[in-house]
């Protein structure tokens, strides 16, 4: 086939095709596939009876049922949906918000391409600018958003500190970081962080949001993991929003990956950018995720299940994760992130020989699937030796499959460092 220059795109190995490629790969022969990458939360029960008793309902009213399937919603997305969203996103922030500061994508990834693509690349005087990240490690879906001729990313190094018990923390470089107008369009973030665990302090987080109001610039909130759902956060963390914040949040990890039902709140001027691109490119959102959740935010469900049910769940699987790793690696030079969110091990095995995209290959033969730390640390401008020595390990899955997953895992390490 002969394809246009745009198609080039889509004809790349990124990180996030290899991600997603990941989810579906088949166990090599004569071994046992322990599947500790991707980005699939974990099935719990209770989620799941208060989703189905939700789509049993639906289905039972026959003209909700009727609508939902055989109408088109709003290209901004569910109306009531974003209604009650609103007005319990006020109560949280103690601020004014209305469905009018809401519009519904098609999943997360929808959303930042829009958002990237809008705040980034050439505008009409010539200039060229990018989206700031003020710490990299960070999410590996937003490496390929541009759909323009040049990088859109700029990334700041992480500071590393390092912490008793093995593990390290990622801070935001304060005196590296800055917003410059003429260069940055947006800056982004996420809280919690994907690939880390990392939360980023109150104090992280106020310096950056001050530093983007004094320049007039946006700043972009990727809470996916975060407040107030699916409330994947271990740590003291305050919920965030301001009139120059955009927070992007999805259902996905509260459990809904399959409906892709992404959220994005900020100034309506950007829902109504979201909105039409939502018509031009796909009609319409979903209105599947939004309907089956309206009756569990309603009632504060949401929440709940949120706050009393996944977060305890999580941090119990967490727990088993750390205890295997440090158990299984005590004789390595092997740290973890301190693990304040998500779900996730983000794992250093310092001094690698290979590093961690060789570590990533030799697992995989050995039927362990994680994810080379390497495609999260997009927009640098210098090598990192840090960035291919980590690697990003799920812990949702059952917990003989975490156990020894982790072992197989660090035994091909242990391996792998004696052919120093």
């Amino acid at each position: 086939m002969n394809f246009s220059n745009y198609a080039e795109h889509y004809s790349s190995q990124s990180g996030i095709v290899q991600l997603m490629e990941d989810l579906s790969i088949a166990a090599p022969e004569g071994t046992t596939l322990f599947p500790l990458g991707g980005g699939n939360p974990a099935h719990i029960q209770e989620v799941q009876d208060a989703i189905r008793d939700s789509a049993a309902a639906l289905i039972g009213d026959a003209n909700r049922f009727a609508r939902m399937i055989g109408d088109y919603d709003a290209p901004q997305g569910h109306e009531v949906f974003r209604a009650c969203l609103a007005d319990q996103l006020s109560a949280l922030f103690g601020a004014k918000i209305s469905a009018e500061h809401i519009a519904i994508t098609n999943g997360s990834q929808a959303s930042f391409e829009i958002l990237f693509n809008a705040f980034a690349g050439e505008f009409s005087d010539g200039s060229w600018k990018q989206i700031a990240l003020p710490i990299a490690p960070e999410y590996v879906g937003y490496n390929d958003m541009s759909r323009q001729d040049g990088p859109i990313l700029k990334s700041t190094a992480a500071r590393i500190d390092l912490l008793p018990d093995r593990q390290f923390k990622y801070g935001v470089d304060l005196t590296e970081f800055s917003v410059d107008s003429e260069t940055t369009g947006a800056v982004c973030l996420s809280r919690p962080t994907n690939p880390s665990g990392n939360v980023v302090s109150d104090e992280e987080l106020s310096q950056v949001a001050s530093r983007c109001k004094a320049a007039g610039v946006p700043l972009i909130i990727d809470g996916a993991y975060g407040l107030p759902f699916p409330g994947m956060i271990y740590a003291e963390a305050t919920p965030f929003w301001d009139d120059n914040t955009i927070l992007c949040l999805s259902l996905s990890k509260f459990g809904l990956p399959g409906v892709r039902t992404g959220i994005v709140v900020g100034p309506p001027e950007v829902t109504k950018l979201i909105s039409n691109a939502n018509a031009i490119n796909g009609l319409a959102p979903a209105r599947t995720g939004p309907e089956l959740v309206l009756p569990l935010l309603m009632n504060h469900r949401l929440s709940e299940l949120s706050e009393q049910v996944i977060k305890p769940h999580y941090l119990r699987k967490q727990r088993l994760a750390i205890e295997v790793m440090m158990s299984a690696a005590h004789d390595l030079p092997v740290r973890i992130h301190q693990p304040n969110g998500a779900m996730f091990l983000w794992t250093w095995f310092e001094d690698l020989p290979g590093g961690a995209d060789e570590l990533y290959r030799r697992a995989a033969r050995e039927g362990v699937v994680t994810v080379s730390g390497r495609h999260f640390f997009q927009g640098l401008d210098a090598t990192w030796q840090h960035a291919n020595e980590c690697l990003r390990l799920n812990y949702a899955g059952d917990e003989d499959t975490v156990r020894q997953g982790i072992e197989r895992l660090v035994a091909v390490a242990r391996q792998q460092y004696l052919e120093k």
